[in-house]
């Protein structure tokens, strides 16, 4: 059985390729880059969306069905981006695993980079 994280770049390259073939699209790598990131942006703006932040308006019941559409959709736009950028479902992964333990690390002060640890004064601030 085909690695779920593989299977979706896949479908994704052959999503991306179809649509350029068809709609004849060519654009240097950085203007991808921008289309892709924008798209993203446009689609965490419709989650935003999702999510009542808005205080001046009426809040609605939570439509989960609709907020994971949406982050379906930041998914494409961010698969893309990989994608374009030479990285593979591999790639990603082990970077994710690279950052995360990363991450840990830093939040236990175990890190080269400072100013992650938790304080003991129980507010998360910097304390005198």
């Amino acid at each position: 059985m085909e690695d779920r994280l593989e299977m979706i770049f896949r479908l994704q390259k052959s999503l991306d390729e179809d649509i350029m073939e068809r709609r004849h699209l060519e654009f240097p790598y950085e203007v991808w880059m921008q289309k892709d990131i924008l798209a993203c942006m446009d689609e965490l703006t419709e989650l935003l969306n999702e999510l009542n932040w808005k205080w001046w308006k009426n809040e609605k019941p939570l439509d989960h069905g609709a907020i994971q559409g949406e982050l379906v959709d930041v998914l494409h736009f961010f698969v893309s981006m990989c994608i374009r950028s030479g990285m593979s479902a591999e790639d990603l992964f082990k970077g994710y695993i690279a950052k995360n333990k990363e991450n840990f690390d830093r939040q236990y002060g175990r890190s080269r980079k400072t100013g992650y640890e938790v304080n003991t004064n129980g507010t998360g601030l910097s304390g005198d």
